[in-house]
C-alpha cells in the first residue's frame, strides 16, 4: 500500500528559482570550485546579483561615479589631459620638494639626536644603569656561582595546590606485581610434546634475577681464587682490588663511533696497499688501532711499516712508542742499521736506558755516527758530572763543528778566565760573524774587573777595556757585513743587564746607541728609549741611555731632571746625589735642581750640606724666589728662627716678590708675632694691592683675634681689589656665617657668583650655606642650579651623588662617571658609595683609582686612610700612608684648612694625613 507521506528529499530534484545563486546569502559570491575548473562558467553577473539582493529586501550600494557624465565632469582639471609637460612639471615640482626638505636635514637630524641623547641622559635604560654590575659578574667564581640560591616564590602569592588524584589502571598495578614473578609450570603445549619443544612465541620464561645473583657469585669466587694466589706467593696479572674500578675506566664506545673507526680502518688499508712506502699512513693506522684499544694489531701494522718504509725515522720513533721499553731498544737498534743518521732516534734509544753509564754508552756510539751533530754533543756534556770531562768533550766538539757559537761559549764557562779568553778569540777567528762572542768577550772581561782582589783604579781601568771590545765588536762585525739593528742591540743590552752585567750593558748601550738616527730626531729618540726601557724594569739600560744622552746635551735642563727622577725613583742615595751635583754645574740657572740637591742633603741628614748648597744656589741666582725661600724653610725648620727671619729681610731687599712678602707675614704670624706680622702685610698690600692671599692672611689674623670688623674690612677690601678670586668670597661668606649673618653670607656668594660665572667652588660653598642654615630642601634646590650651570663639575656631582637616596646612588654614579669624565672626587664618591654597600674591595679598588688619578688631592687620600681603619688590616692602612707620603699632597678643602693651620706648621705629611682622616665624615 502505497505511504501518503509527503517525501522529504523531493526538492532535490526540484528546479532552482530563477533568482537564486549558490553561497550568495553567506556573502559567497564569484569564487570558483574545484567542480568548476572543468568547463569553466561565469558568475552571476551584477544585474542577476542586484535583482536577488533586491527580492531579499537588501540595499543595493550605488556607485556615485556610475551616472556622471564624461563630457560635463567638474573640478579644476576637468576635462583636461596628463600630458609630458605636466609630468615634467611635476617632477619639478617634486626636486624643490626634496631640496627645500634636504637644507635643515642635517640640522634637523642633529637637533633629533641631541634631544634623543638628552633623554638617555636622564632616562637611562635598564641594562645602562646595571651595566657596571654585568661587568663585575666576570669576577664571580664558580663556587660563588653555585653557592647562590634559589629563588623561589617572590610573587607572595599563594599558588594554587593541585590535589587531583588519578586512579591507576588494574593492568599498570597487574603488570607491577608480576614484574619480579616467573612462571614455573610447563606449558599445555610442552607437556603434549614431552617438554623438548621451545614455544617461540610465548615469550622467555627465564628468572632473570636468579641469573644476576649467580653472576655475582660466580664473580665474587673468582676475585676470591685470584686474591688467594696473589697472596700465596703466585704471580698473577690480574688485581683484585682494582679489578672493578678498570672495568669502570673501559671506555665503551658507541655504534657511530664504531662504524667511524671502520670506515676510517678501511680507508687507512687502501692506503697502506695503494702506496706502501708513504710512511705516514702506516703510522695513521697504527694510531687507529691504539685508539680502538686493538694493541696487538697496532705493533703489527707498524711492524710492517717499519719493514715497509725503513729509511723513515717516523716508523720507527712510532713502533718504539707502541712497545715496552725493552722491545722498544730491539727496534731502536734495528732502526740505527737502516738510519744511522737520525738524531731522534738516538736520542730516544738513550732516553729508554735508565742507567746513567748506559745513556752515555748509546750517545759516545751516537757520536760516532753523527759526529757534527749540535744537540748531541750537549746531551753528551750534560751527562757528564765532572767539569773536566766536560771540558774534555767541548774542546773536541769544537774541533768537530767550529761554527756552533753555543759550543764555543759553553766551553769559555768552563775554562779559567785566562783560557777562556784564549777561547773566545779561537771563536771569533772561527765565527767573525757572531756578536754573542765578542758580548762574551765583554763579560767576562766585568766579571774579572769586579773580583774583591782588584782596586778602584785597576777595576776602572778593566772597565774601560770592556767599553773598547764593544766598539771593536761593533766596528768588525760591521766589516764583515753584520748590521745588527739599535733595537737588537738594545735587547742584546737589556739580556746582559737581567744577566747581572750593567757595565756591558752601559758599554753596548754607548756604542750603539747612535746608529740610524737622524741628529735632530736623536734627543727624542734616546728619551723615547729610556723611559720604554724604564717602563720594562731595565733601569740599567734607561740610566746608561741618559747617561749617552746628558754626554751630548749637557745643557738640557729636562734631562738632567729626568735622570735625577729616575735615581730618585730606583736609585741609590749616592747615586742621585752624584746625578744632582753635576746637574747643578752644568745647568747653574736651574732653580729645580739646586733645589732638589738641597734636599736631598737635608733628607740624609746633613744640614750643613744642604746650606752649602743653597750658598752655591745663591751666588748663581742671586735674585731667585725659591731659594730664597728654600734656605728659609731650611733654617725654620732646624729651629734657627732668628737665621730665617734675617734670611727673609734680605730676601724681600734682593728678591722684593709677593711671594715672600707673603712668607714673612705667615712666619711672624707663626712665631705669635701679631703685630709684626700685621705690619708687614700693611706693608705689602702698599707694594702688591692686587695679591689676593695677602687680604686673606689679614683677614684671618684678624678673625683669630676676635675683631671681626677688622677681618670684614680686610675681606671687603680684597674682594675689592681682586674680584675674580673665588676663595676670597669665600672667606669673606664664612667670617659673616660665624658671625650669624647667614643672609649676608648668601648675598656675598651671589655677587660672588655674578662676577665669577660658572665656578665651582662658589656652588658648592653656596650649597654648604644652604645646607647649614636653609635645610636640605632649598640645599638640593641651590644644587639643582649649580649643576645646570657647571654640568661637568666633579665636586657638585660628588655632593649630588651623596645627597641621593641610598636606593639610586648606583644609577646616579653611572650619569656622573659619564657627565665628568671620572673625575677624582666622584671616584672617591663612588668608593665611598661602595663603602656604605659593605663592598670591600670593590671600594678599595675605587680609592685606589682615585689617588692615581689625581694624586695631590689630600682629603682623597685621608678618606683611603679612613677606610682603611675600619675594614684594613695594619698593612693596608701602613701602604696609604707611604704612598701618600711619596705623592705629597698639597690641594683639597679639608687637607689645606689642617696643613695651613698655625698650630700644625712643621708637621710632616704622615702626620696632617692621620688628623686630615680623623676631620673627614
Amino acid at each position: 500500500m502505497a505511504s501518503n507521506k509527503p517525501n522529504k528529499l523531493a526538492f532535490l530534484s526540484m528546479p532552482a528559482p530563477a533568482s537564486y545563486v549558490a553561497g550568495l546569502g553567506r556573502g559567497a559570491s564569484g569564487f570558483t570550485t574545484r567542480s568548476d575548473i572543468g568547463p569553466a562558467r561565469e558568475g552571476p553577473s551584477a544585474e542577476v546579483i542586484a535583482e536577488a539582493q533586491a527580492r531579499r529586501g537588501e540595499d543595493v550600494e550605488v556607485d556615485p561615479d556610475q551616472f556622471q557624465d564624461p563630457d560635463n565632469e567638474y573640478g579644476l582639471f576637468a576635462g583636461t589631459t596628463y600630458e609630458a609637460d605636466d609630468e615634467e612639471a611635476d617632477r619639478i615640482y617634486e626636486s624643490v620638494d626634496a631640496a627645500m626638505d634636504s637644507r635643515r636635514r642635517a640640522r634637523r637630524e642633529a637637533a633629533e639626536q641631541a634631544a634623543l641623547a638628552k633623554h638617555r641622559a636622564e632616562r637611562p635604560k635598564i641594562q645602562q644603569q646595571f651595566a657596571d654590575l654585568k661587568r663585575g659578574l666576570t669576577a664571580v667564581t664558580d663556587e660563588e656561582w653555585e653557592n647562590i640560591p634559589e629563588v623561589g616564590n617572590l610573587t607572595r602569592k599563594k599558588r594554587k595546590r593541585d590535589d587531583r588524584s588519578f586512579v591507576v589502571p588494574d593492568s599498570v598495578i597487574v603488570g607491577d606485581r608480576s614484574k619480579t614473578e616467573y612462571e614455573n609450570a610447563l606449558d599445555p603445549r610442552q607437556q603434549q610434546t614431552g617438554g623438548f619443544e621451545t614455544p617461540a612465541d610465548s615469550g622467555t620464561l627465564t628468572n632473570f634475577v636468579e641469573i644476576g645473583q649467580a653472576r655475582d657469585k660466580i664473580l665474587s669466587l673468582k676475585l676470591d681464587q685470584i686474591s688467594g694466589t696473589a697472596t700465596s706467593g703466585t704471580a698473577t696479572s690480574v688485581d683484585p682490588k682494582g679489578y672493578l674500578t678498570s672495568l669502570d675506566s673501559v671506555v665503551i664506545k658507541s655504534d657511530a663511533e664504531i662504524g667511524d673507526i671502520k670506515r676510517a680502518r678501511m680507508l687507512f688499508d687502501s692506503l697502506v696497499k695503494s702506496n706502501p712506502k708513504h710512511a705516514p699512513g702506516w703510522i695513521a693506522a697504527a694510531c687507529l688501532e691504539e685508539h680502538a684499544g686493538r694493541m696487538v694489531a697496532a705493533r703489527k701494522i707498524i711492524k710492517q711499516g717499519c719493514e715497509q718504509c725503513p729509511k723513515n725515522e717516523d716508523v720507527w720513533l712510532e713502533a718504539a712508542r707502541l712497545h715496552n721499553n725493552d722491545d722498544a731498544k730491539v727496534i731502536l737498534a734495528n732502526a740505527v742499521q737502516h738510519v744511522g743518521q737520525s738524531v731522534k732516534i738516538w736520542l730516544k734509544a738513550a732516553d729508554l736506558e735508565h742507567d746513567i753509564k748506559a745513556k752515555k754508552r748509546v750517545l759516545r756510539k751516537a757520536l760516532e755516527h753523527i759526529p757534527n751533530s749540535v744537540r748531541l754533543w750537549k746531551e753528551t756534556v750534560n751527562l757528564e758530572d765532572s767539569a773536566a770531562d766536560a771540558r774534555i768533550l767541548l774542546a773536541r766538539a769544537v774541533e768537530v763543528i767550529p761554527l756552533s757559537v753555543e759550543l764555543w761559549l759553553a766551553l769559555a764557562r768552563l775554562e779559567t778566565p785566562d783560557k777562556a779568553k784564549a777561547v773566545l778569540n779561537k771563536a771569533r777567528k772561527a765565527i767573525p760573524t757572531s756578536h754573542e762572542i765578542w758580548i762574551a768577550a765583554g763579560r767576562l772581561l766585568e766579571q774579572e774587573a769586579n773580583l774583591p782582589s782588584k782596586t778602584p783604579e785597576q777595576r776602572n781601568k778593566e772597565l774601560e777595556v770592556v767599553d773598547k771590545t764593544i766598539e771593536a765588536a761593533v766596528r768588525e762585525l760591521r766589516r764583515h757585513q753584520v748590521l745588527l739593528t739599535r733595537d737588537q742591540w738594545l735587547k742584546e743590552a737589556e739580556k746582559c743587564e737581567t744577566e747581572g752585567y750593567p757595565r756591558t750593558c752601559e758599554a753596548i748601550v754607548k756604542a750603539t746607541i747612535a746608529m740610524d738616527i737622524e741628529e735632530e730626531d736623536r734627543l727624542d729618540t734616546w728619551v723615547s728609549d729610556a723611559e720604554s726601557a724604564e717602563s720594562r724594569n731595565m733601569f740599567g739600560t734607561a740610566r746608561a741611555i741618559l747617561a749617552y744622552a746628558l754626554k751630548v746635551y749637557p745643557d738640557r735642563r729636562s734631562l738632567w731632571r729626568k735622570a735625577a727622577d729616575l735615581e730618585k725613583a730606583h736609585g741609590t742615595r749616592e747615586s742621585l746625589d752624584a746625578i744632582l751635583s753635576r746637574a747643578v754645574v752644568h745647568c747653574p740657572q736651574a732653580e729645580v735642581l739646586w733645589l732638589m740637591a738641597a734636599k736631598e742633603k737635608w733628607l740624609a741628614g746633613d744640614v750643613p750640606a744642604a746650606r752649602e748648597v743653597l750658598e752655591r744656589a745663591f751666588v748663581a741666582n742671586p735674585e731667585s724666589e725659591q731659594i730664597w725661600l728654600a734656605a728659609v724653610k731650611l733654617e725654620a725648620e732646624n729651629g734657627e728662627y732668628g737665621v730665617a727671619r734675617e734670611l727673609l729681610i734680605r730676601a724681600r731687599t734682593v728678591a722684593d716678590t709677593e711671594r715672600i712678602w707673603m712668607k714673612s707675614a705667615v712666619f711672624e704670624r707663626q712665631q705669635g708675632q701679631i703685630e709684626t706680622a700685621l705690619e708687614t702685610l700693611a706693608t705689602a698690600l702698599k707694594k702688591f694691592p692686587k695679591f689676593a692671599k695677602l687680604y686673606m692672611i689679614q683677614g684671618q689674623i684678624h678673625q683669630a683675634a676676635g675683631n671681626i670688623q677688622a677681618a670684614r674690612a680686610s675681606f671687603a677690601a680684597g674682594v675689592k681689589a681682586v674680584p675674580k678670586e673665588p676663595t676670597l668670597w669665600i672667606l669673606a661668606s664664612r667670617l659673616e656665617e660665624a658671625d650669624g649673618k647667614s643672609i649676608k653670607a648668601r648675598a656675598l656668594l651671589e655677587k660672588a657668583r655674578l662676577l665669577n660665572p660658572a665656578n665651582e667652588q662658589l656652588w658648592a660653598e653656596s650649597v654648604g650655606v644652604e645646607e647649614r642654615s636653609g635645610g636640605p630642601a632649598q640645599a638640593k634646590a641651590m644644587l639643582s642650579r649649580a649643576l645646570q650651570e657647571c654640568p661637568t663639575s666633579g665636586v657638585l656631582w660628588s655632593m649630588s651623588l651623596w645627597a641621593e637616596p641610598r636606593a639610586s646612588r648606583k644609577t646616579k654614579s653611572v650619569d656622573a662617571l659619564r657627565k665628568t669624565k671620572d673625575n677624582p672626587w666622584v671616584v672617591c664618591t663612588v668608593a665611598r658609595v661602595l663603602w656604605a654597600d659593605r663592598n670591600i674591595e670593590r671600594a678599595r679598588d675605587w680609592f685606589g683609582r682615585a689617588t692615581v688619578a689625581d694624586p695631590d688631592l689630600g682629603d682623597i687620600w685621608g678618606w683611603w686612610l679612613k677606610f682603611e681603619r675600619q675594614h684594613g688590616t695594619e698593612e693596608h692602612r701602613e701602604a696609604v700612608r707611604i704612598k701618600a707620603v711619596a705623592a705629597d699632597p698639597h690641594h683639597s678643602p679639608v687637607w689645606q684648612s689642617i696643613a695651613k693651620d698655625v698650630k700644625n706648621a712643621g708637621k710632616s705629611t704622615r702626620e696632617i694625613l692621620e688628623m686630615v682622616a680623623d676631620a673627614l665624615q
